[in-house]
């Protein structure tokens, strides 16, 4: 579940001290506080909470005062004193030292996805009451970017989305241990260490070594379960947390695949009566069964003779692998249409050459891997049952269901160091959502509401895509709300409800 500031197809702690709670265990019993004001000889921490940064220009190709420094953190949270790695972090210092709130710690999602120049990232417009206010800070996630990176050596074809198939799932098991044992090989012990509930102990060093008694965050995407679990873990630590595109905590993470299938089944119904209204414009069909229709016979076509298209050769799984593509009824109705044309013949133009395929980095898919095979214990171990939950799920959700319900690498990691945490408690928040979103549907953020019994919820009714605030075509609407609460604390007294509409200053209602 990537975010905005990565458009590629996805693949969407308590205690800074030598204890490690259960996931149950009540967050206060010993938190960030009790570390962060410790004595020496009762904080073990202390050498991570109280280090020096050195900071120092990013690079030279970005803003002088956007400052990079690395910060040391324990491996393993239950043996302080053993093997540290770097964390990369980054800021951009408050404009106006006099108005300055505090700090803003910035997470874009993935697991995974390098944050460590999203202060400064074209893609987030950040108002200027926030920047004024608020130091912005980046990270890059343990183990990600710039963060001791783990890679496990994964070709191109192993980081690809497969749907299930009779025919070819003993070869898709072989793939899922391949693609463990090769993290286990490189990674080791590291990976049982590579959790959220460890970035979010991550987030609490970052924020004592800042001198910051509490922190402010805007997590985007994945970014808002990390959000939750620090809020669970260190709720006296959380100040203003925004939370855009929010994850289904009770669902993470092998529900969270399925549950895409069912929104792109929902997405793939609207879609079709709105383009069915369109008829003379796309050709697809007048009816929604008709246009349902024209593309299943697309797919059909494509999986027997593939398609050139764009550049690229698809087939009908390569097609439907994107379940992105029906949340955006307008480009979807283009892009379908366009298929069709070249499939046919009748827009040679649209094909282009097909390119050649490059090897990529695979530090995104390795890190990716890590965090959710090791974050819960709810993975089977048993390929038979993802074949029978694949079996049910493609008749369910047909568009999606075989590619969601898929064996994994999870199927054969080694569990994590601790259990999945549980997230449940009133700590302040503002949850951001698109009615249609792709990777995190409403209905996972509405759940992550309801854990969150502090929270408020603003909705973008019609809004479509991934994540919602300071983006170029955002909601202004939203942007209002999210910033209004990041200057003044102050949370909406109910949840609000904005409507996307094109160009269109909007004020935020109640629902």
């Amino acid at each position: 579940m990537r975010s905005r500031s990565n458009r590629k197809a996805p693949l969407l702690a308590a205690g800074l001290a030598a204890v490690v709670l259960s996931a149950s265990a009540p967050a206060t019993t010993f938190t960030a506080s009790t570390a962060f004001d410790a004595s020496p000889a009762k904080d073990p921490l202390r050498r991570y909470t109280q280090q020096k940064l050195q900071w120092k220009r990013c690079d030279a190709k970005g803003p002088d005062n956007f400052q990079c420094a690395t910060l040391r953190v324990p491996l393993d949270y239950s043996d302080p004193g053993g093997r540290t790695i770097g964390l990369a972090i980054s800021r951009l210092k408050a404009g106006s030292a006099t108005s300055r709130h505090g700090v803003l710690l910035l997470n874009p999602g993935g697991p995974g996805v390098p944050g460590l120049r999203l202060p400064v990232d074209p893609l987030m417009k950040f108002p200027a009451e926030v920047k004024r206010r608020y130091d912005l800070v980046g990270f890059d996630l343990r183990g990600a970017g710039q963060s001791s990176p783990v890679a496990c050596g994964l070709t191109a074809g192993e980081q690809a989305d497969q749907p299930y198939k009779a025919e070819t799932f003993a070869k898709d098991v072989d793939r899922a241990r391949t693609i463990a044992g090769k993290c286990r090989a490189r990674a080791g012990d590291e990976l049982a260490h590579l959790t959220t509930r460890n970035s979010a102990r991550d987030m609490d060093v970052i924020r004592a070594a800042l001198g910051e008694r509490r922190i402010s965050y805007l997590g985007i995407s994945y970014g808002t379960y990390l959000g939750a679990v620090y809020m669970q873990l260190f709720p006296q630590r959380a100040d203003r947390i925004v939370l855009d595109s929010a994850t289904d905590p009770t669902r993470i993470y092998r529900g969270m695949f399925q549950d895409m299938a069912k929104a792109a089944e929902q997405a793939f119904t609207r879609w079709a009566a709105w383009t069915a209204r369109r008829h003379t414009a796309y050709g697809l069909g007048g009816t929604p069964a008709e246009v349902r229709k024209s593309y299943w016979d697309l797919i059909a076509r494509a999986n027997r003779e593939p398609v050139l298209f764009e550049g690229r050769t698809l087939t009908g799984d390569g097609i439907r692998a994107d379940n992105r593509t029906f949340f955006h009824v307008r480009k979807a109705a283009e892009r379908i249409a366009g298929l069709k044309e070249a499939a046919e013949g009748r827009n040679p133009g649209a094909s282009g050459t097909a390119g050649q395929v490059q090897e990529s980095d695979d530090n995104y898919a390795s890190i990716a891997w890590s965090f959710m095979c090791a974050d819960t214990r709810t993975w089977s171990h048993d390929p038979e049952e993802y074949r029978r939950e694949a079996i049910r799920d493609k008749a369910r959700y047909p568009l999606y269901g075989d590619f969601a319900a898929a064996i994994r690498p999870c199927a054969f990691w080694e569990q994590g160091s601790e259990p999945q945490t549980r997230i449940d408690n009133k700590v302040g928040a503002l949850i951001t959502q698109n009615e249609w979103d792709s990777q995190t549907p409403l209905f996972a953020a509405q759940a992550m509401h309801r854990a969150l019994r502090g929270s408020r919820m603003l909705t973008v009714a019609g809004g479509e895509g991934h994540s919602v605030l300071y983006a170029q075509d955002g909601s202004a609407c939203a942007d209002r709300a999210a910033t209004v609460y990041l200057t003044t604390g102050r949370l909406p007294a109910e949840d609000l409800t904005c409507r996307a509409t094109a160009g269109q200053k909007q004020r935020p209602r109640t629902r």
